[in-house]
């Protein structure tokens, strides 16, 4: 009995792909906490990359969109990681890798939009994609931002007047600030291509918490409406 009931609920996880995504982008959030900086920590990161990407291809491979161009940014993000982790890291490496990713991260966004938007009643796997592509959105942003940052001099500053390289929890804080427009971020915009997408980010933050909440009221409205099925 027991056994069964543990094979039931691994059948019920495995039909949530984006809740497995969404969890293991919270596990990677958890991680930037850890103040580390050794080599061994940085391996730890791309290797973490590595596993999310790989999530990813899941997530856009259960919607069917995108499918082939998607696993082209995975590849290639793949790829940079791996010469980043077996010791060929240097600034346009890791630049490649972030163009990559955003491939990659904008690939499943649109995928999971679209699966969320295709269905007619609400059901938990797109309760779960509804979280995973707010974060898929704010992780594009934060590589575009960290692109900026690495190829452009003093592309941001912060309250003490430093526009030196940030740090990645601190350029990921403000995706997430500009994203949900809560603007709690100590870090303010400098060069132009960061106002941008900036001005961007905040843009596709409101309306995609407007359509997606929308979406979810809708959806739920229509299923408690539904006249139930008859039995044969």
């Amino acid at each position: 009995m027991a056994f069964s009931r543990t094979k039931q609920i691994i059948y019920h996880w495995k039909r949530l792909p984006s809740a497995w995504l969404l969890i293991f982008q919270l596990i990677i959030l958890m991680l930037t906490f850890l103040p580390v900086t050794n080599l061994y920590y940085q391996l730890v990161m791309w290797g973490s990359g590595v596993l999310a990407l790989l999530f990813i291809a899941r997530v856009i491979k259960h919607t069917a969109s995108f499918h082939t161009l998607g696993k082209l940014f995975i590849s290639g993000a793949i790829v940079c990681l791996v010469l980043m982790m077996i010791g060929g890291y240097n600034v346009y490496l890791q630049v490649g890798a972030h163009i990559f990713e955003i491939g990659a991260y904008l690939s499943a966004t649109y995928s999971l939009l679209r699966y969320m938007f295709a269905d007619r009643y609400l059901t938990q796997d797109e309760l779960f994609a509804a979280g995973a592509v707010f974060t898929l959105l704010a992780w594009a942003f934060a590589y575009a931002y960290n692109i900026c940052q690495l190829l452009v001099p003093n592309s941001f500053t912060n309250s003490v007047q430093d526009t030196s390289i940030q740090s990645w929890l601190d350029i990921l804080f403000f995706s997430f600030s500009l994203q949900s427009a809560t603007g709690l971020s100590n870090l303010l915009p400098v060069a132009p291509a960061v106002k941008v997408l900036s001005i961007l980010q905040m843009f596709l933050g409101v309306m995609y918490l407007a359509m997606v909440v929308s979406r979810l009221i809708a959806l739920q409205y229509i299923h408690k409406s539904s006249p139930p099925e008859d039995d044969d």
